[in-house]
């Protein structure tokens, strides 16, 4: 494994570690919108989000066998959450936002942390 490889795995693993922290304090998806306080959890989350997707474009071109190897993750459509959160922001659907951190997130996490122990 290359050392630029195993760094852009390690700074998704962050990116993903602190989503999962600020997920902790949600509880549904209505938290999100219900005070200032689950703004910023969602902002700061959506953040974390986009950094991720643009991590994953660069780990694709650096192992573009991941989606082979992990093809139960939509890389493609972390992708492309990423350039919608970029360009569509106010359009974005923290409904959405809760699902992908209640359902999506732990599996991309548990690839990443394989992909990093081998």
């Amino acid at each position: 494994m290359s050392d630029t490889y195993k760094y852009s795995l390690e700074i998704i693993l962050e990116h993903l570690t602190v989503c999962e922290k600020r997920f902790s304090e949600i509880q549904s998806d209505k938290d999100f919108i219900s005070t200032d306080y689950g703004n910023t959890l969602l902002d700061a989350i959506v953040t974390r989000l986009q950094a991720t997707g643009e991590s994953i474009k660069r780990v694709l071109k650096l192992n573009n066998s991941l989606p082979e190897k992990y093809p139960l993750i939509e890389w493609d459509k972390i992708i492309r959450f990423r350039d919608f959160i970029s360009h569509h922001y106010e359009k974005l659907d923290y409904e959405i936002v809760f699902e992908i951190c209640k359902t999506d997130l732990p599996k991309l996490k548990k690839v990443i942390e394989e992909e990093l122990n081998q």
